[in-house]
Formats: structure tokens, sequence, C-alpha cells
């Protein structure tokens, strides 16, 4: 039984007083004895401070990226030593808006991907298609690509501890969302992937998530189908009340 994962992306929304208020709305909400896996993901400069407002919480912390590289001059940058230093859990890599508007690879993400396994921190790694390649009949296509590159390298005995979140560009941010049917098939199509490439003993372990306009009226239609393990949630995870009713529905 996969344990359902619901995270919180906050993306670049949040500002310190506000965030830590919000991180603790939500932890303060989450019943006693809950059997979903919460995280939120507060911009970098405030990782430290909401990590601290949920220490020993039922919610988890965790950052919206990292670079693969240990450490040397990569000003601005951030690795999985800091990340652990400030006591994340886990780290989105390869989320559309990286790969549209900072030119990320899939290539680059299988780097991280392995860096963030190494240093125990849980990789939540991000495909999904735009609208022209949907309407193009380009959607399966265009995952697998990029499962088997941000995967690339990965072993069958690692590929449980990676959670994957399945978020079609078209979806994200415009209050369009895919069908429960649209979306499960994407997400069976996934599976079959990394049953095909892994085996289907690993691949019936992993997570995989729907993100792309989740909110508290869709998610338990979305979150009811087989392969949908729960949702990364951009928009409706700054506000406490949203979140917490899609974590009710989980």
């Amino acid at each position: 039984m996969r344990k359902p994962f619901i995270c919180g992306n906050w993306k670049m929304n949040t500002r310190s007083e506000c965030g830590v208020a919000l991180a603790k709305a939500v932890a303060a909400g989450i019943p006693a004895g809950s059997q979903v896996e919460v995280g939120v993901c507060p911009p970098a400069c405030y990782l430290g401070a909401v990590g601290s407002s949920i220490a020993g919480s039922a919610v988890g912390l965790g950052a919206q990226n990292m670079l693969a590289e240990a450490d040397g001059a990569f000003t601005g940058e951030v690795n999985s030593a800091m990340l652990n230093d400030l006591g994340c859990r886990y780290v989105i890599l390869g989320h559309s808006e990286r790969r549209q508007f900072f030119g990320e690879t899939s290539e680059g993400v299988a780097k991280k991907t392995h860096a963030a396994l190494a240093a125990g921190l849980v990789p939540i790694v991000c495909v999904g298609e735009t609208l022209e390649e949907r309407e193009g009949n380009q959607t399966e296509a265009v995952v697998a690509q990029q499962i088997e590159g941000s995967l690339a390298g990965i072993s069958a005995e690692q590929l449980p501890t990676v959670v994957i979140a399945y978020e079609p560009v078209w979806a994200i941010g415009t209050g369009k969302v895919a069908s429960p049917e649209q979306a499960e098939a994407v997400h069976a199509h996934i599976r079959k992937l990394l049953s095909d490439k892994f085996g289907s003993e690993a691949a019936e372990q992993v997570r995989i998530q729907y993100g792309g306009s989740v909110k508290p009226g869709n998610a338990a239609e979305l979150l009811g189908q087989p392969n949908i393990d729960g949702a990364l949630v951009g928009g409706a995870s700054l506000k406490a009340e949203d979140f917490l009713g899609i974590i009710a529905a989980a």
C-alpha cells in the first residue's frame, strides 16, 4: 500500500512571517494519526525559519531545487549538504518552470537526483507535457523521454525512494485541470514505464503525485484514481484551509 503524499510547492510567493504562520497552521490542522505524508517547500531563504516552526510536527520540510555539485564556486546555489543542514526531507527536481525558464534538462535532473539520493533526501522528480505536445498526441512520448532521462543510472533498489510528480504544464496555475481519467491514464503510463525499466516490484512502490491546479473541490476524485498517490500542490498550498482540505481528501 503506497502512503499518500501531499506536498506544497510555495514557489516564490511567501515572506518569512506569513510562511511561518502558514506552516504552523498546516501542522496544527493535521489530525493525530493521519495516514497522509505531508510536506511543504518554501523559498530557499526561508527554509530555516519554516523548518524551525514545524520541527517535531507531522509536516516535513522540502526545497524547491538544488545543485548536484558538492561544493565549489557556484554563486547563488545550494546543494544537498546545505539542505540537510536545514533539516530538509524532500527536494523538488526538474519542475516545468525550471525546465522552461532556466533551461534545465533531464540529464541535469538525473545528476541532481543521484546527489539527492546519496544525501538521503527524497527527490520529487517532475515530468509533464505542454499544451502543444498534448494536442499533438505527444504526451506519452514526452513523458517517457523525461522519465528515461531524469532517472538515468538509478537502480531498481533506489527507485522506491524516488517520488514522481506528473504535472501537465498546461494545467499549472491556469485553473485548467486534467480530468481524473486523463491524469490516471498518464500515471498508469508512467507506472508501466517504470515497470518495464526497473521491474514491477519496484514500480509498484513508487508514489506518483499529480500536480496542476489541485484544489479541495477536485482533490478527492483525482486522488481516488488507482495510480495517483498524492499531489504536488501550487497555489492551493498557500492557504492553510485549502491545503488541509486536499490533505483531508487524501
